[in-house]
């Protein structure tokens, strides 16, 4: 049974309890506005003012932290609390006030939400589903689990190393009967060591650049480093998760993997994952979990956006198989200083979103600049 947690509303002096019902409204009306999936709402994730302001809004058992990741406010919490505490030493990416790399990780939850791959695949139950409790995120669902990586272990790393108070313990809420999640950072550190321990060397590195003598941008080049190899480790962990892909469409779980690795050409350039930039490379991701039959770039339903994203993916996938893996490798290679990293966004960003951008152009530069190295 998922419970109800009041959570503190800007200003925190007030606060409000939002029923299921009401928040599935809520998200009703956002998805219907649109046939893309809805990521941002008055400028921030969506449903953003309803979660944690701060760690005390979080719901405590004998003085220990006990968010509940499997309910979407609370995973949307522990990215808004990681941030508030990381933000004073964020000085170096920018002057905004979303110009940290972590708002990534909430918008990326946001699509995974409106886009339904958050909700039960077996059908077994309504977890995520309109019909039923649009705020639960299944533990069968292989997004869900690989979310879980990327929300529930930084935020782990984040408590052990400070940021949510001196001496602050955390265990996550897992419901009954559910195994395989590890719920305190005892547990994942064990499970998940290199995850773990990358993620400690971000955060320990966040507090140490606040007294570095390196110029800003070498600075950040190094800092984006150290959070893109968290999450790369991450993401390897959430193998894990890989059984739960049998629950979907052949044609969702070739997009899932070439999602993933997708992940390797960001992190290889040090892609700083701010809101705005974040927004560009989600916003056109597919608004509806895939089915079979559907083929990109002539999916009907989908924006000529999505089609061109799932077109790129799947190329980028291709060639990396074709190339036995030394796409990624060239690439990695390429991204070898401070000053390909930043061309390498660049070009990022061409091929994702200027479909006028040819593919062959891409591998030319890549190998250009690998030879530059």
């Amino acid at each position: 049974m998922w419970l109800e947690f009041q959570f503190r509303v800007d200003p925190p002096s007030s606060s409000v309890m939002l029923r299921p019902a009401v928040l599935s409204l809520l998200l009703a009306c956002a998805v219907s506005l649109t046939s893309a999936a809805v990521i941002l709402e008055n400028g921030m994730p969506i449903l953003w003012a309803q979660t944690a302001g701060q760690v005390t809004d979080l719901p405590i058992q004998n003085g220990i932290l006990t968010p509940d990741p499997w309910h979407f406010l609370h995973r949307m919490s522990l990215h808004r609390l990681m941030i508030a505490a990381t933000d004073p030493f964020m000085g170096s990416m920018g002057t905004n006030a979303t110009d940290s790399p972590m708002w990534g990780l909430p918008l990326q939850s946001a699509w995974m939400l409106t886009s339904g791959r958050l909700a039960d695949p077996t059908a077994a139950t309504t977890c995520g589903l309109q019909t039923g409790d649009t705020m639960c995120i299944s533990t069968q669902s292989w997004w869900g689990c690989v979310n879980y990586f990327a929300s529930a272990l930084p935020f782990l790393s984040a408590a052990l190393q400070g940021f949510m108070g001196a001496g602050a313990q955390v265990q996550m809420q897992v419901p009954e009967g559910v195994l395989g999640y590890c719920t305190t950072y005892a547990e994942c550190a064990t499970s998940y060591p290199d995850a773990m321990t990358k993620w400690n060397a971000f955060f320990q590195g966040l507090k140490a650049a606040s007294e570095s003598l390196l110029p800003e941008n070498e600075k950040k080049d190094a800092l984006l480093g150290l959070f893109w190899a968290a999450q790369m480790a991450s993401s390897y962990a959430s193998a894990a998760c890989n059984s739960r892909q049998s629950h979907y469409s052949s044609v969702e779980v070739t997009f899932s993997q070439s999602w993933q690795n997708s992940a390797e050409y960001v992190a290889a350039a040090h892609f700083q994952s701010n809101m705005d930039k974040s927004a560009l490379f989600i916003i056109p991701l597919p608004s509806r979990v895939l089915q079979v039959g559907d083929s990109a770039p002539n999916i009907a339903d989908l924006s000529e956006a999505e089609n061109h994203t799932l077109y790129i993916f799947s190329w980028m996938s291709s060639i990396n198989s074709l190339l036995g893996g030394s796409l990624v490798n060239m690439w990695r290679s390429a991204m070898c200083s401070v000053t390909t990293r930043e061309k390498g966004r660049e070009m990022l960003e061409q091929l994702l979103l200027n479909p006028r951008f040819a593919t062959s152009s891409f591998l030319a530069i890549i190998s250009e600049m690998t030879t530059g190295c």
